[in-house]
């Protein structure tokens, strides 16, 4: 059989960065990641440095891979609004749209969306979400992105896969925009300064239901179901397959970086931690950690996004189930085996004695 090739899109983020460690695990593949910078992590896989904003610079950085059999798209372009919906569409058109073009041999296509698809940012909504959910009122770029690849496969032979997670977490420093980043950065900050690890959000979004996503089954999804026939031209959901409150877990995480025990407390992140940077800069220093910045880890007004969601945040797993795939795991769990990570990379302390 001959090798697949695969284009990674957004590879230096929390999905993309899963999705090329999924390949190389599974083996016989040829990886290309695509990203504005270096990786950020051990890989065998070559990296080329575009920005796929740019139409030009995409077409030309983008003109040898015209053996690519597969691409898996991971990217966003800036911030985390639904509503912008011309960066968005730019980068599926600049990557999947040159690549659709250069590449006869094209055999599937994997878009990366998410819960904001079923318009969980707006408010209360339909839960469980199922994937033949119908549409919100838009602005939201995952219809656009997903219009466009429809039109776009229309006479083509290659199969257009959707995946759908909620809040995903993994691995990626330097990337802000990543929940298990702000959760360890604000535990340790208030653990530094010998203050309760209070929850910011209101009571209602500390007894809300969530599901979350683990970077690493996301990753293995998308590389198991990307080769499976049965998951051409389907959407799938994707969670860790238990639900969570933040009552049930929040006290457990404090307890993990030694904090004292906290109360909910809504408050600003964005606010509180404005001027904490000199903070963490000196937790580098004493526990001399990988020198990142505090703004390269968390962004705090996307952590009091996340926290100000008070409805039930549910995405159903039963499809993806159906098809095969019925890798779970509990939340907590994945908590406590990333924090574990960060302390072997030294990105954050050592566990407290």
């Amino acid at each position: 059989m001959a090798k697949r090739k695969a284009v990674v899109v957004g590879a230096r983020g929390t999905t993309g960065r899963n999705v090329v460690e999924a390949l190389e695990v599974q083996g016989g593949w040829e990886i290309v990641g695509l990203s504005r910078g270096a990786p950020g992590f051990e890989t065998s896989a070559s990296f080329i440095s575009v920005d796929l904003e740019d139409e030009a610079d995409a077409n030309a950085k983008l003109a040898p891979l015209s053996d690519t059999t597969h691409v898996f798209y991971c990217g966003l372009a800036g911030g985390f609004e639904a509503e912008n919906v011309e960066g968005n569409l730019a980068l599926v058109q600049n990557s999947i749209g040159v690549l659709d073009r250069i590449a006869p041999g094209l055999e599937r296509v994997t878009l990366t969306q998410g819960g904001k698809y079923y318009g969980c940012h707006l408010g209360p909504y339909k839960t469980p979400s199922v994937e033949s959910d119908p549409r919100h009122m838009p602005p939201n770029f995952y219809y656009n992105q997903q219009d466009y690849l429809i039109e776009l496969q229309k006479g083509k032979s290659w199969g257009l896969t959707m995946v759908r997670p909620e809040i995903v977490i993994g691995l990626s420093a330097g990337v802000p925009l990543n929940t298990l980043n702000f959760v360890s950065v604000y535990a340790i900050i208030a653990q530094e300064l010998d203050i309760p690890f209070d929850f910011p959000g209101r009571p209602t979004a500390w007894h809300a239901l969530n599901k979350y996503t683990d970077a690493e089954i996301l990753g293995r999804f998308e590389a198991w179901s990307a080769t499976d026939p049965g998951c051409a031209n389907q959407e799938f959901n994707i969670t860790n397959g238990d639900c969570f409150r933040w009552e049930h877990i929040w006290h457990q995480i404090g307890e993990a970086f030694g904090c004292r025990r906290g109360q909910v407390r809504p408050s600003s992140l964005n606010m509180l931690m404005a001027d904490k940077g000199p903070v963490w800069d000196e937790i580098v220093q004493k526990h001399q950690l990988q020198p990142y910045k505090m703004d390269e880890l968390a962004n705090w007004v996307f952590a009091d996004w996340v926290f100000a969601r008070d409805w039930d945040i549910i995405l159903e797993d039963r499809k993806r189930i159906r098809h095969g795939y019925t890798e779970i795991i509990y939340t907590e769990e994945m908590f406590a085996r990333y924090f574990k990570k960060m302390r072997e990379m030294r990105i954050i302390p050592g566990a407290p004695s």
